[in-house]
């Protein structure tokens, strides 16, 4: 039987990557009637001063330090610089193509992490990223189709690069409470996102239609509150490589999700590809290691 804190652990890895599979489809909601970088940054200023105010009534103190520097960032390199590249990349690029370059977020997480001594190399990481990122392409539907934009391309791709070394840079720092590190975080990104909203020239405006309300208070309270204190919550108790997996799990979420909210047909890909991506989960995350 597994030990309570692993089922915690494993039960905090599920429930974040099914609150995070929401995400994109509340992205794509709040932007068809806010421009994407500003809506990001109503986002993220939203859910840091909805953290701020929990460490307020539960009176808890800020990192200082390292703590504090490292607390930054990582609110930088997981909310700022991802989300803006995500972004930029997305309007030109198809959203499979975007799925697939960060489904392979694990084994950029696990190469980023035996290069800085945190991990060994294991190999059934490796396979298990293959899977899944196989997986992923499948049920993004042709995801390399098309004329891929140089710019767009390498943004994906550092967006994932992003995800994977704040993956490792949690891993390095001096323990801080989720709650309180993503309150730094997110505020320290949000600053950067509506600078880069600002010089993007994006209209600043509150939404008028109920469903982009609707999708901004999910992306707030479940998608970057609820879904980033468990995120952390794996990330400092489970290797970072291993953590990492949660990035394929999310597309299967959003599909069916998006099928749901937003009328997407679901398609024999689903079924092809979904278990593929099990397979991946199972060989780099949830596999017992040998000692």
């Amino acid at each position: 039987m597994q030990p309570a804190a692993d089922r915690a652990t494993l039960a905090a890895f599920l429930t974040a990557a099914a609150l995070a599979g929401g995400n994109a489809v509340g992205v794509r909601f709040s932007n068809r009637e806010l421009d994407p970088l500003w809506g990001a940054a109503l986002r993220f200023g939203a859910a840091s001063l909805l953290l701020l105010a929990v460490m307020t009534v539960r009176r808890m103190e800020f990192p200082r330090g390292r703590a504090l520097g490292g607390s930054i960032l990582f609110g930088v390199l997981n909310f700022g610089v991802t989300f803006a590249l995500a972004y930029y990349a997305l309007v030109r690029i198809h959203a499979g193509l975007g799925q697939t370059i960060l489904s392979l977020v694990p084994l950029a997480t696990l190469l980023l992490a035996v290069a800085q001594g945190l991990e060994r190399f294991r190999l059934m990481a490796a396979v298990g990223t293959v899977f899944a990122t196989a997986g992923v392409a499948v049920i993004s539907r042709d995801p390399l189709g098309g004329d891929v934009p140089v710019l767009s391309f390498l943004a994906i791709l550092g967006s994932m690069l992003a995800f994977a070394q704040a993956l490792v840079l949690v891993r390095r720092l001096p323990k801080v409470h989720p709650v309180t590190m993503n309150a730094v975080g997110m505020t320290a990104a949000s600053v950067l996102l509506f600078a880069g909203s600002l010089a993007a020239g994006d209209t600043w405006r509150l939404p008028d239609r109920a469903a982009t309300w609707w999708a901004l208070g999910y992306l707030v309270v479940v998608g970057s509150v609820l879904t980033f204190i468990l995120y952390l919550f794996v990330v400092q108790r489970w290797d970072a490589s291993r953590a990492a997996y949660i990035f394929v799990i999310v597309p299967v979420v959003t599909i069916v999700l998006s099928a749901w909210l937003d009328d997407e047909p679901l398609t024999a890909s689903l079924l092809i590809g979904t278990p593929l991506i099990l397979i991946g989960v199972y060989l780099g995350a949830l596999r017992k290691r040998p000692a």
